[in-house]
């Protein structure tokens, strides 16, 4: 399994429906170093799907390593953000519930 593929799974066991309630949004993630994926959250579910959405609310771009780090807690996501490891187009905002949506 690749990193990717192992925190895609660690996200669908840690999904919190009650904060995605009422949300309609897709995060769109492009992985420099591997296989980009993207979320589709829709009032409480969220589904995963390969490759890139057309139309993401957000798009978040890191390397595995920063992945692996933000969706772990081993890496603060602000801080990958300010340190350059992490930059997000769109709504950016959105990019910071990901940790409600997902917590460790």
């Amino acid at each position: 399994m690749t990193a990717v593929t192992d925190i895609i799974e660690k996200m669908k066991s840690s999904f919190d429906a009650d904060a995605a309630a009422g949300m309609e949004n897709i995060f769109q993630f492009s992985i420099e170093d591997g296989d980009d994926f993207y979320l589709v959250i829709k009032d409480g579910t969220f589904e995963i799907a390969t490759g890139e959405n057309d139309d993401p609310s957000v798009t978040l771009i890191m390397n595995t390593e920063t992945l692996v780090g933000v969706m772990t807690g081993e890496t603060d996501g602000m801080q990958a953000f300010m340190a350059g490891q992490l930059r997000a187009e769109g709504d950016m905002m959105l990019a910071t519930k990901l940790g409600e949506l997902f917590p460790q």
